[in-house]
């Protein structure tokens, strides 16, 4: 396996694109809990190329029937990125200041449970902007969502 850089430009083209829209190529998951993860995950792939098609642990799309947990659950897509040691998108947790285009916020509850994912698509000294589906978004204010905790991931890199 060997890694490959992250198309962070292709991601962003994506999420600008698809933001206020529906890509008819995957299921519309808004009736069934929300579509933001499946969102941010189809961007990722954009800028990443490559799946991974673990059945247990994996982060892969065919069909609404055929899906990792991980492609449209929210902690399943954290817990993805964070741990993936084979193939597909890799990343880390980092501080808000690390942050940079192309990666993936996500919102913790009081509760501390996992509710929403954003994906970064633009960064000035002092603000980070998303897009995000469910609530639809282009360039939104991070600081205008209502949450307890965030959850910063850089994407490193693809194993391909």
């Amino acid at each position: 396996m060997r890694k490959i850089d992250y198309n962070r430009e292709d991601a962003i083209f994506y999420a600008k694109k698809w933001a206020f829209l529906r890509n008819p190529i995957y299921y519309n998951f808004d009736k069934l809990g929300g579509d933001c993860t499946n969102f941010v995950s189809q961007c990722v792939f954009s800028g990443s190329k490559i799946m991974n098609f673990d059945k247990d642990l994996g982060w892969y799309y065919n069909s609404l029937n055929s899906r990792a947990p991980a492609w449209t659950g929210v902690k399943f897509f954290y817990d993805f990125l964070t741990e993936n040691k084979s193939f597909g998108p890799f990343g880390e947790q980092v501080n808000k200041s690390e942050i940079v285009l192309g990666d993936v916020i996500f919102l913790l509850n009081t509760q501390m449970n996992f509710y929403h994912t954003l994906f970064v698509n633009r960064v000035t000294n002092d603000q980070i902007f998303c897009s995000a589906h469910t609530f639809d978004a282009f360039d939104r204010p991070l600081q205008s969502y209502l949450y307890f905790e965030a959850k910063f991931i850089h994407i490193i890199g693809v194993n391909a």
